[in-house]
């Protein structure tokens, strides 16, 4: 999610996860006042959009992710900030997109799909991306919100959009969002594990296999979904190979996914119901 087009190499090239995640609060209320003064500047509240998301999926629901049992209720409140954080993206991108394209929010907000992306041109294509992902992070941190559920299939249609304007955007960032969603919505709307399978192959082929992001996605949800430790293990052991300095662009991402796949590796027993061996 980081890498999606658009966002600020300073941030997403920077190697120290702890320097960025200090620093993000601060410019995030400096981009909310500089839009508070400037309130009709799309570029402007694009950044702060996507600045709002990169923070809320780095800082908040990684690491929300990554505590213990025992510290529930915390794990709780954490996700929660993390969705109306998402949601606060979201909003700030959409609002982005509607003073360049107006009607847009009416139409998507009937649920005219058609009618709204028909308003969008393809150099919106960094808005279309950064509403999607930001709305799918949101469902992400509570798939049992009927509401984002019942929505689902507004941020597919403006992320496909995305993939007709443009497969490679992001280097297959979308294909990466794409192997998670596909593998945990119910197959009633949508969800398939060959979908995240042809979506994994692609993010892979995409990036030229410099980012341990696909790997992350499809050993956290297809994986454990199968209850497959042994493709969990070669998955994650893959992302750890990652050369995090080969995509410079993409440095800071890596650094926070293989964090995590140490932390899932260490913690296999919370995903799977079989010791080691018995599967």
């Amino acid at each position: 999610m980081l890498g999606g087009g658009g966002a600020s190499t300073v941030f997403t090239g920077e190697d120290d996860p702890e320097l960025v995640g200090d620093a993000l609060p601060f410019a995030l209320k400096i981009y909310e006042s500089l839009l508070a003064s400037d309130p009709t500047n799309s570029a402007l509240a694009l950044s702060t959009g996507q600045a709002f998301c990169m923070y809320a999926f780095a800082f908040v629901q990684a690491p929300a992710d990554q505590l213990p049992d025992s510290e529930v209720e915390t794990q709780i409140a954490m996700r929660a900030r993390a969705k109306k954080l998402f949601l606060r993206a979201r909003e700030y991108v959409l609002r982005g997109l509607e003073l360049r394209r107006r009607g847009f929010r009416a139409e998507l907000e009937k649920g005219r799909m058609a009618a709204a992306l028909g308003l969008a041109k393809p150099v919106d294509v960094d808005y279309l991306y950064w509403a999607g992902a930001s709305w799918l992070a949101a469902f992400s941190t509570d798939p049992f919100d009927m509401n984002l559920l019942v929505a689902v299939p507004q941020p597919e249609a403006l992320l496909k959009q995305v993939l007709a304007w443009d497969d490679a955007y992001g280097g297959g960032s979308v294909h990466d969002l794409f192997v998670s969603f596909y593998a945990s919505i119910p197959a009633e709307i949508g969800g398939s594990e060959e979908k995240a399978r042809a979506h994994y192959r692609r993010a892979l082929e995409l990036s030229r296999g410099l980012t341990a992001g696909p790997y992350l996605s499809l050993a956290s949800s297809v994986s454990v979904k199968n209850q497959n430790p042994a493709e969990f293990r070669e998955l994650l052991g893959k992302a750890l190979a990652v050369d995090v300095d080969a995509d410079p662009n993409n440095r800071l991402q890596n650094v926070i996914n293989q964090r995590k796949a140490r932390w899932m590796l260490a913690h296999i027993d919370q995903f799977f119901l079989l010791e080691e061996g018995q599967e």
